[in-house]
């Protein structure tokens, strides 16, 4: 069986319905739920942004803002210079939780992009000339012969 591809019509209709699931799941009491969906929201670009933005600037309780943040920052691409301006809009926010939200999500950001990390140290290689080749002597001639009128294991049994 064949699937159609769906026109251009059908394709808004779906997108829209998986937008308002997404932002259902997004204002849930589960905060698993909210900061999964949250980063789910980060791949969608204006429309992710726009859910997001409304989610940290909106009235809504504190673990959607915080999982708003966590999206924002999240942000790829070319979304990523304006999600960084909704968390500087949100340093200006008239409510002080959203400020520290929107100024922690800001420091994160700054540290990810180099500000404080040591840089990697390089791991020394093994250098590929410097090995030795050893000659294994054969096994066969390794061995001991016993001794004439002397069983092998006889002097294990003898005392000393």
């Amino acid at each position: 069986m064949r699937l159609r591809k769906p026109s251009g019509r059908e394709k808004d209709e779906a997108s829209i319905a998986m937008l308002a699931k997404l932002r259902e799941q997004f204002y849930s009491s589960n905060i698993s739920t909210v900061r999964q969906t949250a980063f789910n929201l980060s791949w969608l670009q204006e429309d992710g942004l726009d859910i997001l933005k409304e989610g940290l600037l909106g009235d809504t309780p504190r673990r959607v803002r915080s999982a708003a943040a966590y999206g924002l920052r999240k942000m790829r691409g070319r979304m990523r210079k304006m999600a960084e301006d909704v968390l500087v809009e949100g340093l200006s926010h008239p409510d002080s939780k959203t400020a520290e939200i929107a100024r922690n999500a800001l420091i994160v950001i700054k540290k990810g992009k180099g500000a404080g990390r040591r840089p990697a140290r390089p791991r020394p290689r093994p250098r590929g000339g410097n090995f030795e080749i050893k000659e294994i002597p054969d096994q066969s001639r390794q061995r001991k012969l016993p001794q004439r009128g002397r069983r092998p294991d006889d002097h294990m049994s003898q005392r000393h």
